[in-house]
């Protein structure tokens, strides 16, 4: 089985086992031991090179530019990196509809290439459109439709992240988005 990383250790919901809305923790009694492993370890056949903080600051910074340049919603990013040993940070954005998750999507991939160089080493959920996850080893996009992002609530379930400073990138007028949701 190819696993991305899962819930089961790392306290997140899980996409790679597809456990959604189960509870992690009786997820986790199901697993057999290689499997149990391998989560642990990480997947063999992926390798992931060590990044410094400068080289994470940046990816999280064009992701956020290129979901902003796409009308994202509530883009928070959280530094997990004193939680988790498997990833440094986590992006989350959210869109209307699926269409525009796809958008948010496909603009962060080509955003965080020209940017940084750098394409995901996976990309899960897109055929749903309703939570992608984009994996780039030290730095996670969670891309999710909203009425997904409010069931889920990740920043609540990692309220004990720091949140990242990026305030600064978000340049997009939502103004009238305001204005017409009233």
């Amino acid at each position: 089985m190819d696993v991305l990383w899962c819930c089961c250790l790392s306290g997140t919901v899980c996409l790679g086992h597809r456990h959604r809305g189960a509870s992690p923790l009786s997820q986790f009694e199901s697993h057999s031991s290689d499997l149990v492993d391998e989560i642990t370890r990480g997947p063999s056949d992926v390798t992931t090179p060590s990044r410094t903080d400068e080289e994470t600051r940046a990816l999280v910074e064009a992701a956020v530019r290129a979901a902003d340049s796409k009308l994202g919603n509530n883009i928070v990013a959280l530094d997990v990196s004193g939680l988790l040993s498997v990833v440094d940070a986590f992006v989350i954005v959210s869109g209307r509809n699926t269409r525009q998750v796809s958008t948010l999507v496909e603009e962060i991939e080509a955003g965080v290439k020209q940017a940084n160089g750098r394409s995901p080493l996976r990309i899960e959920g897109l055929k749903d459109a309703t939570w992608v996850l984009m994996d780039y080893g030290d730095v996670v996009m969670h891309v999710f439709f909203e009425e997904t992002r409010d069931y889920y609530d990740l920043e609540h379930l990692w309220a004990g992240a720091p949140r990242m400073r990026t305030e600064h990138l978000i340049t997009a007028d939502r103004s009238n988005d305001a204005l017409a949701q009233e």
